[in-house]
């Protein structure tokens, strides 16, 4: 599962660099129906993946860690993905130390999660299990406040305007707030127990829960109560308005994006759990070294940007920054997205086959948790 994720993150970075799209592919009034779920589809990404990063760490202490020292890992660790995205990542985005378009994306958000998580570990899993969903099922009760309520005059944030955009609304650098992420974590580690339990229930205990949760986003958009600060309405044609259903906000994610996301990641946990074969194991050797595989492609992405402008006799100078401030016209069909899309994960899959051998290794040393 944590393998297809990657990978599908991994078409929407392409995405991001080569698409010639100079709208957004959730704007339904540009959008074709290929461009929006191209976009819609990796919405799974972010909440399947620090899910599981909640899941993995439990599993740990099956593997002999103490409690201890899973919370020692997890606050280092932390601290190590926050730095990543202070350093490399944000050198990978933009070829630039200019830190003037800085963006802290999910290592920012899983890495303070993580450190938060150090100390929530020591809560009974119940405890923890209820935290987690609270905090994914009431955040959007905060959706009426504005950061202009904590701006001063000259319209820069005050101190405490800062601490709300790190905990909840998202404001430049800042794109991953911490809540309601270290809540998915939260549930992630309290649900981890499942995959302990005999067969049976391991296979249809999450496979119920992720049609609850389908359901459940279903009832709640159609009422367009609560959930979302965006509302779905009715558009042009059929098609459109079930875009518009399905068109839920990310930053931060809401309570039906949450549903609509983990909902089906259950239901294809419980799948995955019967595969085996050759696709099954392609993924798994990208599962076991995603955050490798995370700092890989983005300069792998960003490396075959700098190739093609230089095939285009373009001035290369002018990619070495974010993909938003690529010059135009720039990009390509969305046929070639997904070309460029398959190449890159092949052209990775050698080099994440050969460091998840390097990391199985040196499983006891205790530099293998960290990369």
């Amino acid at each position: 599962m944590r393998g297809l994720v990657v990978v599908l993150m991994a078409l929407d970075h392409v995405r991001w660099y080569f698409t010639d799209a100079t709208f957004s592919p959730t704007d339904l009034g540009h959008t074709n129906i290929g461009l929006f779920f191209t976009r819609w589809i990796t919405h799974f990404c972010a909440p399947a993946f620090i899910f599981l990063a909640g899941t993995s760490a439990f599993l740990s202490t099956t593997r002999g860690t103490s409690r201890f020292g899973l919370a020692r890992y997890l606050f280092t660790r932390g601290l190590w993905l926050v730095l990543l995205e202070l350093t490399a990542v944000h050198l990978a985005w933009t070829f630039s130390l200019d830190y003037g378009g800085l963006h802290l994306g999910v290592l920012w958000a899983i890495g303070w999660s993580m450190v938060i998580m150090a100390g929530l570990i020591y809560l009974p899993l119940p405890v923890l299990a209820v935290l987690g969903v609270g905090m994914i099922a009431t955040h959007n009760l905060a959706d009426s406040v504005s950061l202009d309520t904590f701006k001063h005059s000259d319209g820069s944030l005050s101190g405490f305007g800062w601490l709300v955009s790190f905990l909840h609304i998202p404001h430049r650098p800042i794109s991953y707030p911490l809540i309601p992420w270290v809540g998915v974590m939260m549930l992630g580690y309290a649900f981890a127990p499942v995959l302990l339990m005999p067969r049976t229930v391991r296979q249809w205990l999450p496979l119920g829960v992720g049609i609850a949760s389908i359901t459940t986003f279903v009832l709640l958009r159609s009422t367009n109560v609560y959930g979302d600060p965006g509302p779905w309405s009715i558009q042009r044609d059929t098609l459109y308005s079930v875009l518009s259903f399905l068109n839920t906000h990310k930053y931060p994610p809401s309570l039906l994006y949450l549903l609509m996301t983990l909902g089906p990641a259950l239901i294809a946990i419980t799948v995955f759990q019967r595969s085996s074969g050759r696709l099954a194991k392609f993924f798994v050797t990208f599962g076991r070294v995603p955050l490798f595989f995370y700092l890989a492609h983005l300069y792998l992405i960003h490396g075959l940007v700098l190739i093609v402008a230089y095939w285009q006799d373009e001035d290369i100078a002018s990619y070495l920054t974010s993909f938003a401030r690529f010059p135009e016209p720039w990009g390509v069909s969305l046929p070639m997205v997904y070309e460029v899309w398959l190449g890159v994960v092949l052209m990775l899959y050698p080099l994440c086959r050969w460091f998840a051998g390097v990391k199985a290794r040196n499983q006891r040393r205790w530099w293998s948790g960290y990369i």
